[in-house]
């Protein structure tokens, strides 16, 4: 007997232990907007900063960089929810991928040279791109899904293998994009609606003595009570 509550007490130490070192998403919202779903391009913001006539290879590190521009806004600014994991996961992504991060940056900088007149006008013009890339990701009313959808995002790239990152971003870039407009709670309405109300004439000639409205004067009283169906008037 005693051996069977000390396996249950076990066990059940085991699992606080595992959820522990799993923790919930964040849930900022009732149910959130499933940015994933909005795959089409039309309405939202432009993220990836065009490189005409780069190769395949470039516009792929091109594609790294924005991505890793995005999670490192997101290590600075959702740090306020720590179930993200924002910070970390971005440290780790430095880590675990710095072979094709560095190899990415190589490519962006092969570019900025082949297309500008001097080696330091490309240094210059690439300083220029990443510093770009930073304020592409900058939101504040959106801040809530854009830290949400990141934090997904730094998750996945973290049990990724090594050389993926390219198709990480390209699967989820849409999704990053999606996240910088503000949805909002989607199980209730909850946006503000405008309301117009018309007000009475208040001149004198429309009010007699007695502070009653004169219907021959100004017509009908648009603040009387609408007589409802089958009442009669005396009632």
């Amino acid at each position: 007997m005693t051996g069977m509550i000390r396996s249950t007490f076990i066990g059940t130490l085991l699992a606080m232990l595992i959820g522990l070192a799993h923790p919930a998403s964040a849930q900022f919202y009732l149910k959130n907007y499933d940015h994933a779903a909005s795959l089409a391009a039309d309405g939202l913001p432009v993220v990836v900063e065009p490189l005409p006539g780069a190769t395949d290879g470039e516009n792929d590190a091109a594609l790294i960089w924005t991505m890793r521009a995005a999670l490192n806004v997101a290590a600075l600014q959702c740090q306020f929810e720590p179930t993200l994991l924002a910070d970390g996961n971005y440290n780790a992504m430095l880590v675990d991928h710095v072979e094709e991060l560095a190899a990415a940056w190589t490519l962006l900088g092969m570019y900025f040279d082949r297309v500008s007149p001097t080696p330091r006008d490309g240094r210059d013009a690439l300083d220029r791109y990443g510093t770009r890339l930073y304020s592409r990701f900058s939101t504040v009313r959106a801040q809530y899904e854009f830290c949400r959808v990141a934090g997904s995002i730094g998750e996945e790239i973290l049990f990724s293998p090594r050389a993926q990152l390219a198709v990480v971003a390209g699967a989820r870039m849409n999704e990053l994009r999606s996240s910088l407009i503000y949805r909002g709670e989607q199980l209730f309405d909850m946006r503000q609606k405008r309301e117009t109300v018309t007000l009475p004439r208040l001149d004198a000639a429309c009010w007699d003595r007695k502070a009653r409205w004169r219907d021959r004067t100004c017509g009908p009283d648009p603040w009387a009570k609408a007589p409802i169906p089958g009442e009669s008037a005396g009632t």
